[in-house]
């Protein structure tokens, strides 16, 4: 009796001992949670600190905690393109902000249209006399392209900045597949539909060529245009054309070209930079370490700066990423969830909505359910428009067809109205090894499609007559929504790209502007005073342990950091690595009809850094997934 009692004692403490510890263990998260959390109160008087260490996006993703602890690495920086602009906005008007300062250090990249608009909000800072000042160690093309708004454009002097301007190369697997035995069965309408071509070229048509030349050179021009404006001292025309000679005049100096030729403004490390806007913001009285001044961060600062919610509600619904079927996002434009967030604010009284695509397309069937989402509000008889930002292009337009008024800017990439479909055979592959198939039919479509044995001719003909319906309904959507005749639609469809500008000329688009521009017209049809109505984004806020996820996965490397020019080509190793397994997931991903644009696929730097942050486990997990 005496040892049961006994035993009995030290399960009871086992159990006391446990449950001490799940206590622990559960305060201490609560307590990481809200530590990570940002908070108004960190909010203090100096500069406003734009720490960019990562990529502007139109809706940030969510972290996948499976994901995270198993590839162990920080996620890459994401910064909410509005959450940006209402930052700085937000400073203009407030005493305690004396400067607006952005670290572009780990500055990855964005759209043309996003930085667009932080360029102007920058502006708006410097004409309200808030001096912005930019430092970096390196700046590219994006970059440069929000320093040229700042009033000093500091780069350290072991740095620089170059140009290269928008194209380049991408990979065509044709006589790979070719020498695999493979058999990429394609499947398409539009001449200019150029996403299949990877699979069954080694080079870009004529016609892919002809399109590409065309919008890279338009956006190409609006880059140039903007960076002018913002600094008209800049020597852009030696930069790039004569890029050898410009460098090799400064000895190949690339920090003192940059100066030379007015990408910058002043040469000096971070303490000296700190030490400047020390000298503008006072210094930072909590920390001595060398160049600290006093700043506030983005996060609290947005804390201290919620939107005001006046009077009635406007919806916006982000179409943002790649369009796939299911439950994706957000980041992604998962085609289920999105019709759900649509559907869910049908109860809700909203006076209007805007549609803010920034999307390269995806899946047919995922774009159709947001657009019949989309239908819905409009039975209701509100004004609906769709605001384009850097992409709204295959699927991206095809959500946007129901909008009684299409913004975009002159740098939007639309258009690209195409369908196709890629379904890889291994016949070849499977009889090189001496793997052959026989059997017995009793129609021709009797055990198609078979992915071994090949497809027959009927079941060709038939997944291309789908194609060719698939191709009939998106004209007829366009038609129908622009009051155009069919026949002039597919004259400018075919799967070509275009400009902002171009596809206004041409009556894909209404009118240039905004997200601001879009919810303005929308409020005006509602017949809505100025000052009365909100904006109001539908979708979730962030889990909790997103912020704590990030802050833990961070600590435990350093942020990203641009390096010198020899780091800078071992980026574009990553991004190409991370290309080739998108297009490899592309040819054998179990993906059906598609509206996809392959001229606006997702920055290769982007790319890159998502790739390099992905453990060998997770992607495995994923895959299983």
């Amino acid at each position: 009796m005496a040892f049961a009692k006994s035993v009995w004692k030290l399960l009871v403490g086992i159990k006391d001992g446990l449950s001490l510890l799940f206590l622990l263990l559960f305060f201490s998260l609560l307590f990481a949670i809200l530590t990570a959390r940002p908070s108004p109160a960190q909010v203090r008087e100096g500069a406003l600190l734009l720490d960019l260490s990562g990529i502007v996006v139109e809706e940030k993703s969510v972290i996948d905690p499976i994901e995270a602890f198993l590839s162990g690495s920080a996620p890459v920086g994401e910064f909410d393109v509005q959450d940006v602009v209402h930052a700085i906005d937000t400073a203009v008007g407030d005493e305690r902000i004396k400067a607006i300062v952005l670290d572009l250090s780990g500055f990855v990249g964005g759209g043309q249209v996003h930085l667009q608009e932080i360029g102007e909000a920058l502006d708006r800072a410097k004409a309200a006399e808030k001096p912005v000042l930019t430092y970096a160690l390196g700046y590219a093309d994006d970059g440069m392209m929000l320093a040229a708004h700042a009033s000093e454009v500091w780069v350290d002097p072991l740095g620089g900045a170059i140009i290269a301007g928008p194209g380049g190369n991408r990979l065509y697997y044709g006589e790979l597949l070719e020498n695999l035995n493979v058999n990429a069965r394609i499947y398409k309408v539009g001449t200019y539909k150029s996403a299949v071509e990877p699979y069954d070229r080694n080079s870009m048509s004529p016609e892919a060529r002809e399109n590409a030349q065309a919008l890279y050179g338009a956006l190409w021009e609006e880059w140039q245009a903007n960076v002018k404006k913002a600094r008209p001292a800049l020597d852009l025309e030696q930069v790039t054309t004569r890029p050898v000679e410009w460098i090799e005049a400064q000895n190949g100096d690339f920090a003192q070209a940059a100066l030379e030729a007015g990408l910058v403004d002043k040469l000096g490390n971070r303490v000296e930079f700190g030490e400047r806007v020390a000298e503008i913001v006072g210094e930072d009285s909590w920390d001595e370490a060398p160049g600290a001044f006093a700043s506030t961060d983005l996060g609290p600062w947005l804390a201290d700066n919620p939107r005001d919610t006046p009077g009635s509600t406007i919806a916006v619904v982000t179409v943002a990423g790649e369009i796939v079927d299911g439950e994706a996002g957000p980041g992604t434009a998962g085609g289920d969830r999105i019709a759900a967030l649509l559907d869910d604010a049908l109860d809700d009284e909203i006076s209007g909505l805007v549609v803010r695509v920034d999307s390269p397309g995806g899946s047919v069937l995922a774009s159709e359910a947001i657009r019949d989402a989309i239908l819905r509000h409009k039975a209701n008889d509100i004004p609906i428009a769709v605001s384009m930002a850097n992409v709204a292009a295959s699927g991206g337009y095809w959500v946007s067809t129901p909008a009684d008024r299409i913004f975009a800017e002159p740098e939007t990439i639309t258009g690209s109205i195409g369908i196709f479909a890629v379904i890889p055979t291994f016949e070849d592959l499977a009889n090189e090894y001496g793997v052959d198939a026989d059997g017995v039919a009793t129609t021709p479509l009797s055990g198609q499609p078979d992915l071994i044995g090949g497809f027959t001719p009927e079941v060709d003909a038939i997944l291309q007559s789908s194609i060719e319906d698939g191709y009939r309904d998106f004209l007829t959507r366009v038609s129908e929504a622009r009051k155009l005749p069919t026949e002039q639609v597919d004259t400018i469809a075919q799967g070509r790209v275009w400009d902002g500008g171009t596809a206004r000329q041409i009556g894909l688009v209404d009118q240039y502007g905004g997200l601001d521009e879009a919810l303005a017209w929308v409020a005006g049809q509602a017949e809505l005073e100025e000052g009365d109505w909100h904006a109001k984004f539908l979708g979730t806020e962030p889990p909790p342990y997103d912020n704590l996820l990030r802050s833990m996965l961070l600590s435990e490397g350093e942020a990203t950091r641009n390096g010198d020019l020899f780091a800078m080509i071992a980026g574009r190793q990553q991004a190409l690595l991370g290309q080739v397994r998108i297009d490899a997931e592309r040819l054998v991903g179990t993906r059906g009809m598609q509206a996809y644009c392959l001229e606006c696929p997702p920055s290769s730097v982007a790319v890159a850094q998502a790739e390099e942050n992905r453990g060998w486990l997770a992607r495995m997990v994923s895959l299983i997934r």
